[in-house]
């Protein structure tokens, strides 16, 4: 892959996790898991997909193909 591509997988990455811990902080979100003991699906849309992202992004960085 790519450096530079890889390089913009890990900033997307991380952009997705900043802003799932954000919609994880409001207060919708924090209501939400009150009432069900689960954050609400966008912030675990956000932590999962900003998760794979980064991962992919590193490993674009630290291997060659």
């Amino acid at each position: 892959m790519n450096k530079i591509v890889s390089l913009a997988i890990l900033v997307a990455g991380v952009i997705l996790l900043w802003f799932g811990w954000q919609e994880k902080q409001s207060v919708a979100s924090q209501a939400s898991e009150l009432v069900t003991n689960q954050p609400t699906d966008n912030a675990m849309w956000f932590l999962i997909a900003g998760a794979v992202a980064t991962i992919i992004g590193i490993g674009g960085l630290l291997f060659k193909k």
